[in-house]
């Protein structure tokens, strides 16, 4: 990394690429020497600002006025290019357009609402830990459970058929790719994306939809005109973009932080309500989701450098989750730490709204593992899933000893 200079006038740089392959791969070393350069760094190869400390990271996600949505939470700037697919109504949009789509949903997806799924979700997590254990104590944790919890139980949820959830996996892959710039990952989805995203906005039709799950639910509240009918399968769409990649690479990280970390896992069997510190800490510490882009709505100074207006900013949620500014030993995979202020799953009215479904998939998924096996252990090294914008694992060959 080139340090320009550190007086107020001019502004850090560096001239790495944040997306290139070797980056994706292993981002810790970069994420260092970004939160050293500064508070605000200019990334020369795209002319973007980026943020890596923990408090300017977390001031950039809660000032919403300061740094908007609404132009785009990847490299384009909707201002002046036209986005591959209709803007998020989540994600990609401020208030007064957010409110409604976002109160709909915190409700639909809120703790309450889903005491009744859990019962359930722990049934099906225990299921398949028997289903799998029973062919073998050797197995792929990302193909066994990873992928295979959240591809069983959300779309169920969510309401739709299981007949082309194939498509799920790689359009969510592609969307999240999308946000950065168009390197060799965007080129690799491209070819098969116009596929994936008609099934998926097929599925978010009223008469795709079956009763009584989260997509029932939404287009109720459009009936009640808390929605526009427009809005409505946008909101659908918005669970299956955001609502299964993540959850996978969320979950993916917890089962291999306790394959590197056997003490935890052993704390865990002995107190199995850790369950849900663990899925906060492995999200602090892997960060599934690793960036998110934002536009200054003004000129705006942090730490010396001044802004312009209508800048893209990107944030490295990763980064912040591991600045040693705020963490104590911020590598370290611990039960004992309270790991709540992660942003992890962002902060302030954007914060991911899905997050209860989530932690509630990882929980049953974690639970029903430690009741079935005493220790579990990596066999040989894991294969990281290149993305874009998320940190994933694409194997993660384990070992487990049943209890």
């Amino acid at each position: 990394m080139t340090i320009t200079s550190t007086a107020p006038s001019l502004i850090p740089t560096t001239d790495e690429d944040p997306f290139s392959e070797a980056v994706l791969a292993d981002p810790l070393p970069f994420q260092h020497r970004l939160r050293e350069a500064g508070e605000v760094v200019l990334l020369e190869r795209y002319g973007v600002y980026a943020m890596g400390r923990y408090d300017t990271v977390r001031s950039a996600l809660l000032d919403w006025q300061g740094f908007e949505s609404s132009a785009g939470v990847g490299i384009t700037d909707f201002r002046a290019e036209t986005p591959w697919r209709p803007p998020s109504l989540l994600l990609e949009a401020d208030p007064p357009h957010h409110n409604a789509p976002r109160s709909v949903l915190a409700k639909i997806l809120g703790p309450r609402e889903l005491r009744s799924m859990a019962p359930r979700w722990q049934a099906d997590a225990e299921a398949l830990v028997d289903e799998v254990v029973a062919r073998g104590t050797e197995f792929d944790a990302v193909e066994s459970f990873a992928e295979a919890f959240p591809l069983r139980v959300f779309p169920d949820a969510v309401g739709i058929p299981d007949e082309g959830r194939e498509h799920l996996l790689p359009y969510g892959d592609h969307l999240f790719n999308a946000f950065g710039p168009e390197n060799f990952l965007v080129e690799h989805g491209a070819p098969h994306i116009g596929e994936h995203s008609a099934w998926v906005n097929e599925q978010c039709a009223r008469d795709h939809i079956s009763s009584g799950g989260f997509g029932d639910a939404i287009w109720a509240a459009a009936d009640r005109g808390d929605l526009t009918t427009e809005q409505a399968p946008l909101v659908v769409r918005s669970l299956l973009s955001a609502g299964v990649d993540t959850t996978v690479h969320a979950i993916g990280a917890v089962l291999h932080a306790f394959a590197t970390h056997p003490d935890q896992w052993a704390r865990l069997r002995e107190d199995p309500s850790l369950a849900r510190v663990a899925f906060d800490e492995a999200i602090r510490l892997e960060a599934p989701v690793q960036t998110f882009f934002r536009t200054t709505t003004r000129e705006i100074e942090l730490g010396g450098v001044r802004i312009p207006e209508r800048r893209k900013i990107l944030m490295f949620l990763g980064s912040a989750n591991s600045d040693p500014r705020h963490w104590h030993d911020p590598e370290r995979f611990d039960l004992a730490r309270d790991p709540s202020g992660h942003v992890g799953f962002g902060m302030g009215i954007h914060q991911c709204v899905g997050q209860h479904v989530a932690r509630l998939e990882a929980v049953s998924l974690v639970t029903a593992l430690a009741r079935r096996v005493e220790t579990i252990e990596l066999t040989a090294a894991p294969v990281r899933h290149l993305n874009n914008t998320l940190r994933a694992w694409k194997t993660m060959p384990m070992r487990g000893t049943l209890a």
